[in-house]
């Protein structure tokens, strides 16, 4: 019996699971602000030069780590970013 518990986590790899399909965004993936409440262009000026902190999916704070190569951000429940 599969349950909450026991359920496999999202492949680390980046590839999104059948039963999470990534939503559209409605969070802002830098400030965690709703998408619709305004213009977010200071966010997106930011994100040119840093990585996401927050799910654009269900506004969950993501775990960040930045490399000289690039960065890599994981949702627990969307997966990994690379980038």
């Amino acid at each position: 019996m599969v349950t909450e518990l026991t359920r496999p986590a999202a492949p680390v790899d980046g590839a999104v699971a059948a039963d999470r399909v990534a939503a559209p965004a409605r969070w802002c993936d830098r400030c965690g602000e709703s998408v619709a409440e305004g213009p977010h262009a200071a966010c997106a000026a930011a994100r040119a030069l840093e990585p996401p902190r927050w799910c654009a999916s269900c506004r969950r704070r993501m775990k960040v780590q930045v490399v000289p190569a690039g960065w890599s951000a994981v949702c627990v429940e969307h997966g990994e970013r690379r980038g």
